[in-house]
């Protein structure tokens, strides 16, 4: 047995843990669990625990559906909203074949393959996000709208504010966990807030962003709201997005710094962000999955549409933010498009793959946007060799169809699970008579 692994059946025997629940994610990053005795926990991380892949969204055929959970006892966190009598705890699982062999549909191991090929190359990758959210009441105003906790805006501090409160409590909890908050504060849209969690590597940066969603609705239920991480919940309104801050470093070095280069970019980071750009369009459907997605996208409150880049630039889809004078491991670049709908570990794993791209073809990076890019017309932005992101799921799954790069970084069976589920939802979404139409035209 590894050290890590007796650390953790020390805790679970100081801590009284009743129960460890083993956590995963299906292809489209909805969280799996299966809860176990910690008197299996020894079993499990010498044998594994034994499950029927074929029930679970893109994991494996019927014909082939024994798999196996492989708990990653480095993940192992108590869940602080479990405590109050029997601690429960946690761990991230890894899952394979049951030859031992890496599951290729594991998206877990979609990432992991995309950080051994950075590691291949010298690299390490480091992810800082910045993810939003609604709060909303737990019931719906007469007329069955969804109704926001507050209606204040963008850091407005809401006096005997819920929001305040839940932040509070949720950052209180996810410091619990090993996972470290720079800031927190309530976003544009009523009832809409922002946690931005620490620059950590891209694998811990997925699961922690799998452990948030979990934690910010667990504490919202606790206190009479609901939390959505739906990408547009209300019209006329900011949508919520996940703007990622990326660098990659060599060693202990940041290899996007170069305090000669503009804006103290390195040319690994040019190179890196035009392999960005020139594959946006292609992984759109992974980085924004849902039919829903493209309604943030393309409906305004400075939502990235089109595809250019910029320094301090937020209408470009990726941004490079200000240079802290003397830090050189702050350097990053900012992608703003990802929406906390997205799977964080296939969404990590086709911006790495693009970025890396870029680098190993030595991409040129194209002139920045200095001006309002929504604020151009379609001639302007066609003069200045601007293209758009897809306007909406289906041209999005066009898009990715036609990519070699979204194809060969998910693998061959997860790249048809997403087109074959995605074309999908486009369909039945295309069914549905809203109640636009109905106001619209019903008379």
């Amino acid at each position: 047995m590894r050290p890590v692994e007796e650390e953790v059946l020390t805790k679970i025997a100081e801590s009284d843990t009743r129960f460890v629940r083993l956590w995963f994610t299906d292809v489209l990053g909805v969280l799996k669990s299966v809860a176990i005795d910690p008197v299996e926990l020894e079993r499990a991380f010498a044998e594994g625990i034994g499950f029927d892949g074929s029930a679970i969204q893109g994991l494996s055929r019927v014909y082939e559906s024994d798999m196996i959970l492989r708990p990653d006892a480095s993940t192992f966190q108590l869940l602080p909203w479990c405590t109050d009598s029997d601690p429960v705890g946690r761990m991230f699982c890894d899952l394979t074949n049951p030859d031992g062999s890496a599951a290729q549909t594991d998206p877990r191991a979609v990432l992991e393959r995309a950080l051994d090929h950075a590691a291949k190359l010298g690299f390490s990758f480091r992810i800082h996000p910045e993810i939003e959210f609604y709060l909303l009441k737990p019931t719906r105003d007469a007329d069955g709208r969804i109704v926001p906790v507050d209606e204040a805006g963008y850091f407005d501090h809401v006096a005997r504010g819920g929001d305040n409160d839940f932040r509070r409590r949720a950052i209180e909890m996810l410091e619990a966990m090993g996972i470290s908050v720079e800031m927190s504060h309530h976003e544009g849209g009523p009832g809409q807030n922002e946690i931005d969690l620490r620059s950590v590597d891209a694998l811990t940066a997925a699961d922690n962003i799998m452990t948030f969603r979990t934690l910010v609705k667990e504490v919202a239920l606790r206190e009479d709201m609901q939390a959505t991480f739906m990408p547009k919940p209300i019209a006329g309104v900011p949508g919520s997005g996940m703007h990622a801050h990326m660098s990659l470093f060599e060693g202990e070095r940041n290899a996007f710094h170069d305090p000669s280069g503009q804006y103290q970019l390195s040319r690994t980071a040019r190179s890196f962000i035009a392999g960005i750009l020139t594959h946006a369009q292609e992984m759109s459907a992974v980085t924004n999955q849902h039919v829903n997605s493209y309604k943030r996208l393309w409906g305004g409150g400075e939502a990235p549409s089109f595809v250019c880049w910029g320094h301090n630039n937020r209408s470009a889809l990726v941004r490079v933010p200000n240079y802290k004078p003397n830090k050189p491991e702050s350097a990053r670049i900012e992608y703003r498009a990802l929406d906390p709908a997205v799977n964080p570990y296939l969404g990590f794993a086709v911006l790495l793959e693009a970025g890396l791209a870029g680098i190993e073809n030595g991409y040129e990076l194209a002139p920045e946007a200095e001006d309002n890019v929504w604020a151009l017309t379609d001639q302007e932005r066609r003069v200045l060799g601007i293209p758009s992101l897809p306007s909406s799921l289906s041209s999005a799954v066009k898009a990715m169809k036609k990519s070699d790069l979204v194809a060969a970084t998910l693998g061959e069976e997860v790249f048809e699970f997403v087109i074959a589920n995605k074309e999908r939802e486009w369909q039945e979404y295309r069914a549905q008579v809203t109640e636009f139409e109905l106001r619209q035209f019903f008379l």
